[in-house]
């Protein structure tokens, strides 16, 4: 069976990734020291160390699945509230502009992407500019349909042991720069989240071949 082609962007360690199979994977991630362990834990995909934004603009006809998880932390409720609270004690959660790049990859892949695609986010603190579906307390905008996924996925206030045990990753004598391990951890996908969308996407694929195939029976007899 032909593997699928997938671009993997923003990967971070590759918790979305974790439980795809039959597939041949470009994973882009700009933080050196994440791409090596992503790198690590899957040593068959093609990691490149390069922003994302940018290589989505010019490589997005290149594949037959795209995955993109933009930044998240500037729509984010928790951080929306942490600039009520906290912003004189800590300085870093003063008051940011939404990035908006997370619109300008959803708005370009409408209008000129071929492929299935999804772009996941958090739940934000102000209405989606764009309507998303839901699903595992995340935001997914896709050219397919999504189904809510339920799982327990809150891992905000989990110690870093219980973020291992959920994406199924061991960070013990891993460092990173210019970054948390648990924020890391706390970044990634449930992997079986990951599997759920990545299924949704072919799906509706396989169903209409079904209906072609079914039709031709019934054509035919």
């Amino acid at each position: 069976m032909k593997k699928i082609k997938v671009l993997n962007l923003y990967a971070g360690i590759g918790g979305n990734r974790k439980l795809w199979e039959n597939v041949e994977v470009t994973a882009i991630e700009i933080n050196k020291s994440i791409a090596n362990q992503y790198q690590k834990n899957f040593p068959n995909d093609n990691v490149i160390i390069t922003d994302a934004h940018r290589f989505l603009l010019k490589n997005f006809e290149d594949y037959d699945f795209i995955w993109s998880s933009p930044p998240c932390p500037t729509h984010s409720k928790i951080r929306f509230m942490a600039t009520k609270v906290n912003a004189i004690t800590h300085p870093s959660w003063n008051k940011k502009y939404p990035n908006m790049e997370l619109y300008q990859e959803i708005i370009f892949l409408i209008h000129y992407a071929k492929c299935k695609w999804v772009v996941e986010n958090v739940i934000s603190y102000y209405e989606p500019l764009i309507k998303p579906f839901e699903s595992g307390k995340h935001y997914f905008w896709s050219n397919f349909h999504i189904t809510n996924y339920k799982i327990d996925s809150r891992m905000h206030f989990a110690t870093i042991k219980e973020k291992e045990k959920k994406v199924g990753f061991t960070l013990e004598n891993v460092k990173f720069n210019d970054a948390r391990k648990d924020e890391v951890l706390r970044n990634c996908v449930e992997p079986r989240l990951g599997q759920h969308i990545f299924k949704c996407a072919f799906k509706e694929q396989q169903k209409i071949l079904g209906d072609i195939f079914n039709d031709k029976q019934i054509t035919n007899s």
